[in-house]
C-alpha cells in the first residue's frame, strides 16, 4: 500500500521543497500540517522559534509588522491580532504567487526569505565614552527575522492608503524577493544593511 504524502494545509507539497543556504536549512520549518497553528504554545526558549512554521510566522508579523526607521508602522484594524483574517491574507498572496510564477508558493517564499536576509549587519560599540559602528555577522534566526519583517513592511507600504489590497502587494513582495529583484523593499534594505556593514569593518 503507498504512503499518503502529507501536504502543507492539504495543498502545497513540501517534501521538494529547496533551500540554497546551507546556514539557513536547520532554521526554515515547514512542516506539514493542515492548521498551521502553534495557539502560542511554545517554550520560551533562545531556539523555540523552530519549532513555528515559517507560514504562520508571517502571518504573526502581519498583526505587528514593526518599525521602520525610528517610526512603528500603522497597525491596521483588519490586522488586530485576528489570526483567521491574517492567515487568509497569507493563504491569499500564495495563492496568487502560484497562478503568476507557476511554482510551488512554498519554494517561492523560500526563495525570498534565503535572498532577502542579511549576511552581516552593524552593531554600536561604545569605548571610553565614544560610540562607533562595528560590522557583526548575522545569525540564521535573525536572518529569517529580518527578512519576514522586511518583506511584511514593503508590503504595507504599497497597499497603505492605496488602491492595492495586502495580500496583493504581499505576493509582489515575495516574487520580487524571490528573483532577488531590488525593487524588492526587503532585498533594498539586505543590499543597504550589507554595505553599512562593509563600510564599518
Amino acid at each position: 500500500m503507498a504512503q499518503v504524502q502529507f501536504k502543507l494545509f492539504d495543498i502545497y507539497d513540501v517534501s521538494n521543497i529547496v533551500i540554497t543556504d546551507d546556514a539557513l536549512k536547520p532554521f526554515m520549518n515547514f512542516a506539514p500540517k493542515l492548521l498551521v497553528k502553534s495557539y502560542g504554545k511554545r517554550n520560551d526558549t533562545k531556539l523555540s522559534k523552530l519549532n513555528v512554521n515559517l507560514i504562520e510566522r508571517l502571518a504573526n508579523r502581519l498583526q505587528v509588522p514593526g518599525h521602520s526607521g525610528r517610526k512603528h508602522k500603522v497597525i491596521t484594524s483588519w490586522a488586530s491580532g485576528k489570526y483567521n483574517r491574517n492567515m487568509k491574507t497569507v493563504m491569499q498572496a500564495l495563492e496568487i504567487i502560484g497562478k503568476k510564477t507557476g511554482k510551488n508558493p512554498i519554494q517561492v517564499y523560500a526563495d525570498a526569505i534565503n535572498n532577502g536576509s542579511p549576511r552581516d549587519e552593524i552593531t554600536v560599540i561604545e569605548q571610553a565614552g565614544a560610540r562607533y559602528p562595528q560590522a557583526v555577522d548575522c545569525s540564521p534566526i535573525r536572518r529569517i527575522n529580518l527578512a519576514i519583517r522586511w518583506m511584511v513592511l514593503g508590503a504595507y507600504a504599497k497597499a497603505f492608503g492605496k488602491k492595492k489590497k495586502m495580500h496583493e502587494t504581499l505576493a509582489e513582495e515575495i516574487i520580487k524577493a524571490s528573483d532577488n529583484n531590488m525593487e524588492s523593499y526587503a532585498c533594498g534594505k539586505r543590499n543597504e544593511t550589507e554595505k553599512q556593514a562593509d563600510s564599518a569593518r
